[in-house]
């Protein structure tokens, strides 16, 4: 049996991002995503997990209000600062909106 250790932290932010994303008013191309995404879990705790019945456990824990609460807020932050940053190119014919 393979042991994998995954950071159970990624694929809540990003099933979060997946939610929120039309209210965070930004470019939604998978570059910026991936930006929003990275500086949210740069400013999040990680929640490392080895067998299943630890991701269960650590599920639990992340249905509290305050988790709920600290991934919006660094969600939206990151959504502001890569509105106001964004690492993609923009080709002369395109708007900026990527949506």
């Amino acid at each position: 049996m393979e042991v994998k250790l995954t950071n159970l932290m990624e694929s809540l932010v990003q099933l979060k991002l997946d939610e929120v994303i039309d209210a965070l008013d930004c470019c939604k191309c998978e570059r910026c995503r991936m930006d929003i995404a990275s500086y949210a879990l740069n400013r999040l705790p990680p929640k490392y997990v080895v067998t299943a019945e630890g991701t269960v456990y650590s599920k639990l824990d992340t249905l509290s209000v305050q988790y709920e609460t600290d991934m919006l807020n660094a969600l939206f932050q990151g959504a502001k600062l890569v509105s106001e940053n964004p690492r993609h190119h923009i080709a002369p014919d395109q708007t900026e909106s990527h949506s």
